[in-house]
């Protein structure tokens, strides 16, 4: 087993590489690691396989799911390198430019970070997410993925490094920790002079356990506990379709749905159409709704408890409340949220525009899902995490919030 210091030294002089290459040589490499990927799938599929043979009894099947790869989530995968091919290169862009009257031309540019580090949990395909953004941002990598996943994530590793040696791009571009103890999240957190951001991905005890211990800087990711807010004036079609969607379509990821706002004046109506499309109508995992009293007055379920719109259930589990108005909905998601992803769904303008100007999260919706605050579905290609914070980025972090910038002064022979 390679020392995570010793990785963590090998991925520098990576960057320093990694940093100077062209847009075009960037692209090729992305190209070669997707190819590398599908050249792959049936190693990275057995050894997926083994990891959830390892899971299974430990972890929940909704996990389980979210540790299990596909050939059709492989493509996925692949499918995201592509699409960032396809995107504009965001280093070297010209942010801002002035010239001064002692002839000094200053400019701004984007430039990338250096050395990413990426703590986390059972989504293997964060793997390739994080390695291709990395690469695309001129940027050098270490991932230090779950125990659950890690013969999933090496395999995904050892592919990609394929792709990067067939341009003679070093290998240590992409690394993977390979000590699984908190040991080697420790040092991660620690590596000033190694690493230029960490970003954590995954429940809040991880990312509570990088803010608090952190000495490089890092960025908090991904804890949603997400709401839907259904108004007074709702389509409650529209509604139906989706709550079921943000609750149900994946709920292991941090844009499900946790929390279901309804207003009071079409709680007795909307409430029973919940629990048909929810619970009743489903066959398999029926969804659990865990009530408040005045909700329990109108549909049957679990009586909330005092932590439950607290929760990121990542589960089939669903907490439902009933509110007065869209004041009250804004008021129980500022004391509630996590600054990830809210909806509203109405078809009054006034309530989406008090709504939209109110909640203070990274994506705010109006008669829209919350599964889409997405790296993928922003037009990202794919993204590094979601961050619920203000500084530097917020919400999908795509290829520019991978970058910092410098300035560059020219002159000619000038001086102060």
């Amino acid at each position: 087993m390679k020392l995570t210091s010793e990785i963590l030294k090998e991925a520098k002089e990576a960057s320093l590489f990694v940093n100077r290459l062209s847009t075009e040589e960037k692209n090729a490499a992305l190209e070669e690691m997707a190819k590398a990927l599908l050249s792959a799938s049936d190693e990275i599929l057995a050894e997926n396989e083994k990891d959830l043979e390892a899971a299974k009894g430990s972890i929940s099947d909704v996990m389980l799911d979210r540790l299990r790869l596909t050939p059709q989530r492989i493509e996925g995968m692949v499918s995201g390198i592509r699409a960032l091919i396809a995107l504009p290169d965001p280093v070297g862009t010209v942010l801002d430019e002035v010239k001064r009257e002692n002839g000094l031309l200053i400019r701004k540019i984007s430039c990338p970070l250096g050395v990413v580090g990426i703590i986390y949990e059972s989504r293997p395909n964060v793997t390739a997410d994080a390695a291709s953004l990395a690469i695309k941002s001129g940027n050098a990598c270490v991932l230090r993925g779950g125990k659950e996943a890690f013969r999933s994530s090496f395999a995904i590793v050892k592919a990609m490094r394929t792709g990067l040696a067939r341009l003679g791009i070093p290998c240590e571009a992409i690394s993977l920790i390979e000590d699984t103890t908190r040991a080697s999240s420790m040092e991660m957190m620690k590596a000033e002079g190694y690493l230029d951001m960490l970003i954590p991905r995954g429940g809040a005890g991880l990312i509570r356990a990088c803010v608090e211990n952190a000495t490089v800087p890092c960025i908090q990711t991904g804890t949603g506990i997400c709401h839907v807010y259904v108004d007074s004036d709702a389509d409650l079609e529209k509604a139906l379709n989706i709550i079921e969607n943000a609750k149900t379509s994946r709920p292991s990821v941090c844009n499900a749905a946790e929390v279901l706002l309804v207003a009071e004046s079409v709680a007795e109506e909307f409430l029973p159409l919940v629990e048909k499309r929810l619970v009743t109508d489903r066959a398999s995992n029926p969804v659990e709704l865990r009530l408040c009293p005045k909700a329990a007055k109108i549909i049957s379920g679990t009586p909330a408890g005092e932590k439950d719109f607290d929760t990121e259930f990542l589960d089939y589990i669903l907490a439902v409340r009933v509110v007065k108005d869209v004041q009250e909905a804004c008021e129980h998601i500022r004391a509630h949220s996590t600054g990830h992803s809210e909806a509203i769904v109405t078809e009054s303008e006034e309530a989406a525009e008090y709504f939209t100007a109110v909640v203070d999260s990274t994506s705010v919706y109006v008669n829209a899902s919350t599964r889409f605050t997405d790296g993928g579905e922003f037009g990202l290609g794919c993204e590094m995490g979601i961050s619920t914070q203000k500084l530097h980025a917020r919400g999908p972090m795509g290829l520019r919030e991978l970058c910092t910038y410098k300035y560059i002064v020219r002159g000619n022979g000038t001086v102060r």
